[in-house]
């Protein structure tokens, strides 16, 4: 039926047959997909890990593609690992120097750091109890910022000493048994006194160099990032 201008105004229901079912299970399964997607994509979230650390972090005299932070992002990239690594090395650092750049070299929603300081302290003869106590110092503020630690140790130079050696060296296992972290226990293993895999001044890997310590430390750098997956599923 239809009014005086023509238009229809039937009073009853219009009938759609069997359409409304199939909107509701289109509507269902999109809802599913969506759901779907937003899991996933949460699954996928890259972990943040943000590498603080001196020359040997931030790859003296290397292309940037062949940095230590960089060839461990592509490293776990391609065992399908979702994660950014940013390079915050800085040439010449010390604990103190890390310590004093905190703040903004590990930025707000860094989900873990790899710390890898205190070769230039033992290098310039730095009381050890100071370089524990800074180190101490950045653990306990990443750590309350709710941030996972991967602390990478180093070991004196043959020619500082007994005594020193001796207190040096116990810096970093001490830490990293007191404060629960991941740990590697010389971040210069399987290259140290290398030459084909360091540079010409002997203290610095190189391309090569970096490649190694990648391999080697890989398996610490996943132990971090399951701790930062089971922090998340809590």
């Amino acid at each position: 039926m239809r009014d005086e201008a023509g238009v229809r105004c039937d009073s009853g229901p219009r009938s759609y047959g069997k359409r409304p079912g199939l909107v509701q299970r289109l509507v269902a399964i999109c809802a599913v997909g969506l759901w779907l997607v937003g899991a996933a994509g949460a699954a996928e979230r890259p972990v943040r890990i943000v590498a603080l650390g001196d020359s040997l972090t931030a790859g003296f005299q290397l292309a940037a593609n062949e940095s230590f932070p960089a060839r461990l992002e592509a490293a776990l990239k391609a065992k399908g690992v979702a994660v950014e690594v940013v390079n915050a090395g800085v040439s010449g650092d010390t604990t103190s120097g890390g310590l004093a750049r905190l703040d903004w070299s590990v930025p707000e929603g860094t989900d873990a750091v790899i710390l890898e300081l205190g070769a230039n302290d033992m290098l310039r003869g730095v009381d050890p109890a100071l370089t524990r106590a800074t180190l101490e110092a950045i653990i306990v503020r990443l750590k309350s910022r709710g941030i996972e630690v991967l602390l990478s140790g180093m070991l004196t130079a043959p020619n500082l000493g007994v005594d020193f050696a001796r207190e040096f060296n116990r810096i970093y296992p001490d830490l990293a048994a007191v404060h629960d972290l991941v740990f590697d226990p010389f971040f210069v293993a399987d290259i140290v006194r290398n030459p084909k895999l360091n540079l010409s001044d002997g203290l610095h890997p190189n391309a090569a160099g970096v490649a190694v310590i990648v391999n080697r430390i890989l398996p610490k750098v996943e132990a971090l990032i399951a701790r930062v997956r089971a922090k998340a599923d809590k």
